[in-house]
């Protein structure tokens, strides 16, 4: 282990001047990322900081590691590296960068490096040239924001060390590993917003096709888990992040008639931007997902299978909503006059948006989920195995049912994104109704014989779970992102009642941006300390006049009824001396047909 610390150490320190003799060189030749329309950053930045993650590497490595073990692996990251440098020179054109990729990718096959997913050779060889073209050009997407790409590498990078470390201990790919990390650490901290030098795509490609060969087993090497889940979903994870970003780039690109090669402001992390999170708190909450994804890859190869694929399956679908989510932000003005001019085929946009189709399908992954976990919690320990072909045999009824009984209560006619507690009870009534009718049709067939009303119960609680949780998740995001943001004028509501949470509702997401919440006034002292739709109540009227005195509000809605003449006077007063915006919410019904 000292000599994996040793190494690290090395690459950083290494990194850090080189990166500053880069920065330098790239200004003076004129090699700078100027700032464009579909480009995030706002003045010149010089390029090439991915030549100095790249020499550190390749300069440190015959000289604290024995050469001749790993020829075949850092001859192919050079290439890769040679082409994307060529790209910053030269700019080169998709299909010829393409081309180089797909060489570069069967040097690596050639040489034995595979996934293994497939039995079949030909299969496996097809999906790992696949994995080596799509991760090296997925990082290469990611490298939209500062600090996003190395931070995602770093993060993946160090959960590929560990799972590594956890397998076979230290090898030479190890200490190659920690080389890159070491570098990527190194350019990380001169590319913090604001980034003072970009990597460009000579350091994209560098890293992303070491983190998708890294993944992969090396000539020679058997599985360290004999658990198809670890095998499937380790590098899945690991990666899950920029996969799910280039899919997501490459999907609204295509349906939006822009070609997925065209650069563009429409990533998860400027997404994440457009609904209201600061650029470093996008980055972080990226990191964040990357580095919970690393943790489930390590937690694979330690844990159950049968417990580990239920952590997977429901990781997956939480980040294909999250996705989801993401794709319905609105990112360009021209949106709407794609679909107009017919750019977006009636096919797809039936089913971009009436999702009912997969909803249908999300409920029928969470059903089976929520079955089999309902029998391993009932069963757990040796009992399972005798109980699993009863599980199977009713799996198929059970989702079936489900299905209907969902979509006779109208569980598919809600909106996500207005998911309230009757949205709830309506998903309530469907599972007991598919539990009850399900229990009902196994009784009739079956007898019950060798079933678990255990079980059953066990699977309402875990299926309105997932449905409810699957559900408000719109909700959740929205309400986290808005209540980050880093603008917009400081809000105080003066009334804690039903005025209020209509007021917070209606001012925070009609007009998004436009406030930043504070908290509830309310003069009741039984509301003191209180909190309403997550918000503090702040305090009564002494309270509010602390504030507007201490220019810690700039703007005060009134939105109870129950407010006095004189106090409402006094207000106004108070918020006119101190240049307070003051404002009153009215609810007002005008009958515009009266029947008597």
């Amino acid at each position: 282990m000292p000599e994996l610390a040793r190494n690290v150490l090395i690459a950083f320190v290494t990194s850090l001047v080189l990166v500053p003799i880069c920065r330098s060189l790239a200004i003076q030749s004129g090699l700078v990322a100027k700032p464009k329309e579909d480009r995030w950053h706002a003045r010149p930045t010089a390029l090439l900081g991915g030549v100095a993650i790249a020499a550190t590497v390749l300069v440190l490595y015959p000289l604290l590691l024995e050469p001749r073990e790993l020829l075949i692996l850092v001859g192919g990251v050079a290439g890769m590296c040679i082409v994307g440098l060529v790209d910053d020179l030269r700019s080169l054109k998709p299909y010829t960068k393409l081309v180089a990729e797909v060489a570069i990718a069967s040097y690596f096959v050639f040489f034995g490096y595979r996934l293994d997913w497939s039995s079949s050779l030909t299969v496996d060889t097809m999906l790992t040239m696949l994995w080596i073209v799509g991760l090296t050009n997925a990082l290469n997407l990611l490298d939209n924001m500062d600090g996003l790409c190395a931070g995602i590498a770093l993060v993946a990078g160090s959960s590929v060390l560990a799972a590594m470390l956890l397998a076979s201990g230290v090898t030479p790919t190890i200490q190659y590993l920690t080389l890159v990390l070491g570098a990527t650490a190194g350019f990380l901290v001169y590319n913090f917003h604001p980034a003072s030098i970009f990597m460009g795509d000579c350091g994209s490609l560098f890293l992303g096709v070491n983190l998708a060969v890294l993944t992969l087993n090396a000539p020679g090497d058997a599985h360290a888990s004999t658990s198809i889940v670890a095998i499937l979903a380790g590098p899945l994870l690991v990666l899950l992040v920029p996969i799910l970003d280039t899919s997501l780039v490459t999907t609204a690109r295509l349906l939006s008639g822009r070609s997925p090669a065209q650069g563009g402001r429409d990533h998860s992390s400027h997404r994440l931007v457009a609904i209201g999170l600061s650029e470093r708190a996008a980055v972080a909450v990226l990191w964040s997902l990357a580095a919970l994804g690393g943790l489930l890859s390590i937690a694979v190869r330690r844990i159950d299978s049968s417990w580990s694929s239920i952590g997977v399956a429901l990781f997956l679908i939480a980040m294909i909503i999250f996705a989801v989510y993401l794709a319905h932000v609105r990112v360009y003005e021209d949106t709407d006059a794609d679909i107009r001019s017919g750019r977006v085929t009636p096919l797809i946009l039936h089913f971009v948006y009436r999702r009912r189709v997969a909803e249908v399908i999300l409920d029928f992954c969470l059903a089976a989920i929520a079955y089999y976990a309902a029998y391993r919690l009932r069963f757990e320990g040796p009992d399972f195995p005798d109980y699993f072909p009863v599980f199977l045999r009713s799996l198929p009824l059970v989702i079936g049912i489900q299905s209907v009984s969902l979509y006779v209560v109208g569980g598919y006619r809600g909106v996500w994104r207005y998911f309230s507690l009757m949205d709830g009870v309506v998903f309530a009534k469907g599972v007991l109704l598919g539990t009850a009718t399900a229990v009902s049709v196994l009784v009739l067939t079956y007898r019950f014989e060798n079933y678990s009303r255990g079980v059953f119960v066990i699977y309402g609680a875990l299926m309105l779970l997932a449905l409810i949780g699957s559900r408000a998740s719109f909700r959740l995001i929205s309400e986290f992102a808005s209540r980050r943001r880093p603008g917009g004028r400081r809000l105080v509501i003066y009334g804690a009642g039903a005025g209020g949470a209509a007021a917070v509702r209606e001012l925070l997401s009609v007009e998004p941006g436009r406030f930043r919440m504070l908290g509830f006034i309310d003069d009741d002292p039984g509301m003191a300390r209180a909190r309403m739709q997550g918000y503090p109540v702040l305090g009564g009227y002494r309270s509010l006049e602390g504030l507007v005195q201490g220019g810690s509000v700039d703007t005060v809605i009134i939105s109870t009824h129950l407010i006095d003449v004189e106090r409402l006077d006094a207000l106004k007063q108070l918020c006119a001396d101190h240049n307070v915006t003051l404002a009153r919410l009215h609810y007002k019904l005008d009958e515009l047909v009266a029947v008597s």
